[in-house]
């Protein structure tokens, strides 16, 4: 009768430990998405990463600052030169320059990483720094 017993015993002990592997793996399975599930979520984020790429083609995010001495007897260079451009090389230069009775501010169309109108050297450098 003792034999009766033992093997009942390791037959319940087999089912336990079955169970326990079964309910392990279904536990793993609802952390992590399925295998079908993520070339989907991949294209998706795909497509948004480039709708927002395309939205901010535009956007004025090159930009630099030349600080400089417009003039030799003037020190602390408090002229300055800022390109404010977009992935294409649009945008505009703003140029301060400072004297000592007076302060002179320019803006200068960008088209192309270039302008129609004449750069300083300081405006072209700030150009060239905020090229990509």
């Amino acid at each position: 009768m003792w034999i009766l017993d033992v093997v009942t015993l390791v037959v319940a002990l087999a089912a336990g430990a079955l169970a326990v592997v079964a309910l392990r793996r279904q536990t793993v399975a609802r952390r992590t998405p399925g295998v079908d599930a993520l070339p989907e979520d991949v294209l998706g984020l795909r497509q948004e990463v480039a709708a927002l790429r395309a939205e901010t083609g535009d956007a004025l995010r090159h930009l630099a600052v030349v600080r400089y001495d417009a003039f030799g007897d003037m020190g602390g260079h408090l002229s300055w030169s800022l390109a404010l451009l977009d992935d294409a090389g649009n945008g505009v230069v703003l140029t301060s320059i400072h004297g000592r009775s007076d302060a002179r501010t320019y803006a200068k169309n960008v088209t192309g990483w270039s302008s129609q109108q004449q750069l300083s050297p300081e405006e072209e450098e700030a150009v060239a720094h905020a090229r990509p």
